[in-house]
């Protein structure tokens, strides 16, 4: 086994830094990372900000695979998909082929939860989730000017801003009654709606999208208290789920995602986890921070340093530059009450218990330089 590479299944943010990580420690361990997509190095979080800058796909991608394999020293296999993983022969097969590995890292991330509508325009409902998402949304926009976004959450405002800060019309339709309901109290939620309404954004919450028509002069959206309303293209952010399958047919315990300890391992000896497909302590976290305190621990680990993950303080950025947003999420068991201070646009509000503990806050414009003396005040989130 000693010859057999370690294998990392995913080239997204976790993926590729974790193999940053690991050359950093080890120059010579042999790494093979395998993917079902072309294997270019991006930053996911960069998508929401490409039509506002106006960049293709090509544009932000930083480095093509070859030049990844090249710089880290490392085999990638792009358009490959793992059907198998033979967890006690410590094998994994595309296809047919087998794939000896000595350690396996999953870190194929979260797939889109694709949305229910009726009508025959299933081909002009696009997700982005990925490089290969947004370049073939971005050719589908060329020439068009209305967009609607089904979903309010965290992509959905991003998208908002982005799509109409690079021109386009834009209506989102979600089944809440306020934007960013996870993560904002009422009072910052407003201050972000009333910003992205002044770049033209029309928002529709409560109802939902029911039916999506195909028409001479484009799509015909029908809500389901029988708003109609007319675009161009669809865009679906209505959430994120952890990519299981594979876990599951390899017997790997899961929940919420694929279940591993502060380790990173996994229910099977020498098969890891992290990212977004990965659950830690029984928090799935979708973000950018707890992703790459992952990739250093296990980067450790995998070198022979066992290395169990923390998080310290995580804040959230919401990328809406017409609002800026900072969050550090409440967990949905704290107790507590928020305190809010709001003039217009600047909101800042702090979630305490009745011992005056801080136990998160929600930031909106000029109130988001104050992040840093409230990060102070919080506790780690996983010591």
């Amino acid at each position: 086994m000693s010859e057999a590479p370690i294998v990392v299944i995913g080239t997204g943010l976790a993926g590729y830094n974790l193999v940053k990580e690991l050359r950093k420690l080890n120059p010579e361990q042999a790494i093979t990372m395998i993917t079902a997509d072309d294997g270019r190095n991006y930053s996911k979080p960069m998508l929401s900000t490409g039509f506002g800058k106006n960049k293709s796909a090509d544009e932000l991608a930083m480095a093509t695979p070859a030049a990844m394999a090249e710089q880290l020293n490392i085999v990638i296999r792009s358009h490959s998909r793992v059907t198998h993983i033979d967890c006690a022969a410590h094998t994994l097969y595309l296809g047919e082929e087998p794939l000896r590995y000595s350690k396996l890292v999953l870190a194929s991330g979260a797939e889109v939860v694709k949305p229910r509508v009726e009508g025959d325009a299933e081909d002009c409902i696009y997700s982005i989730n990925d490089l290969s998402d947004y370049g073939r949304f971005r050719a589908a926009a060329e020439g068009k000017k209305r967009v609607l976004i089904m979903g309010a959450g965290l992509i959905g405002a991003e998208f908002a801003n982005d799509m109409a800060a690079g021109g386009f019309e834009i209506d989102v339709v979600a089944p809440c009654d306020q934007l960013l309901p996870s993560l904002l109290p009422p009072q910052a939620a407003a201050a972000v709606q009333h910003g992205l309404e002044g770049l033209g954004v029309r928002f529709h919450l409560g109802p939902l999208v029911s039916r999506i028509n195909k028409t001479a002069a484009g799509l015909q959206v029908t809500l389901s208290n029988g708003e109609l309303i007319d675009t161009d293209l669809v865009v679906s952010a209505i959430g994120l789920r952890p990519r299981l399958d594979l876990a599951v047919k390899a017997g790997l315990q899961v929940n919420h995602g694929i279940v591993v300890d502060r380790e990173l391992q996994t229910s099977e000896a020498d098969i890891y986890a992290l990212g977004d497909c990965a659950e830690v302590e029984g928090r799935v976290l979708l973000y950018v921070l707890p992703l790459m305190a992952c990739a250093r621990a296990l980067a450790k680990t995998l070198n022979g340093e066992p290395t169990a993950v923390s998080y310290g303080v995580m804040p959230v950025t919401v990328k809406t530059p017409v609002v800026p947003v900072a969050v550090a999420p409440v967990a949905a068991d704290q107790a507590g009450n928020w305190s809010i201070d709001a003039q217009g646009h600047d909101v800042q509000a702090e979630f305490r218990n009745s011992d005056g503990q801080l136990l998160g806050y929600a930031l909106t414009g000029a109130k988001v330089m104050n992040k840093v003396a409230l990060n102070k005040e919080l506790s780690p989130l996983m010591p």
